[in-house]
């Protein structure tokens, strides 16, 4: 299994001009507001604070690169709810085409709460990684908020929406370290193919 025993912040970008050029694969981490990219960031990494955790919705608004050894992360910024003007989350949409237009990831990693049913941009976010035929796994989080019941129903509700397997969808926990071991498997057939 992969291991991961190191894990640095890069750099933030604003836009494509300042996206990083790397011989790493890039792995994108993207997701609603609030869905618990950092902690999932933070729980991969081992580390309490590489990337800043808040409990307001829309933090991340650029695209932060992590080296994380074998490869790159980037954290997406959040999209749907954040009490943000709508320039802003113009912004936000537009840093987010430009970098997948690009095809700067090697794999997407699309982050959704299963404590909900997934919303429109879910949906649609899903949607436009199937139509430009990016790979992509489903990280569902927030397990520990939930009975192991809920939690089967969540992702049952999740692979129904997203049109995937089941077994396509990885359940997490950035509290109690669920799912670690399955988010590195998969981390490591990734990184086999590139």
């Amino acid at each position: 299994m992969l291991k991961i025993t190191n894990a640095e912040f890069i750099t933030s970008a604003a836009g494509k001009a300042q996206f990083v050029e790397s011989e790493k694969p890039v792995i994108a981490v993207c997701g609603k507001s609030n869905v618990g990219k950092s902690s999932f960031i933070n729980m991969l990494a081992g580390r309490k604070k590489l990337a800043k955790v808040s409990k307001e919705p829309g933090r991340t608004r650029l695209v932060n690169y992590f080296d994380f050894g074998e490869f790159l992360l980037a954290d997406l910024p959040g999209y749907g709810f954040a009490r943000v003007s709508k320039e802003e989350k113009a912004k936000w949409a537009k840093l987010l085409d430009d970098f997948f237009a690009e095809r700067r990831a090697a794999h997407v990693f699309a982050l959704c709460d299963v404590r909900h049913d997934p919303t429109a941009d879910d949906r649609q976010m899903i949607e436009y990684l199937y139509y430009h035929i990016m790979p992509f796994t489903v990280i569902a989080t927030k397990a520990d908020k939930l009975s192991k019941a809920a939690a089967a129903r969540g992702v049952e509700n999740i692979a129904c929406a997203f049109k995937c397997g089941r077994d396509d969808i990885l359940l997490t926990s950035s509290q109690t370290r669920q799912g670690l071991e399955g988010v590195l498997n998969r981390l490591e057939q990734i990184l086999i193919k590139q």
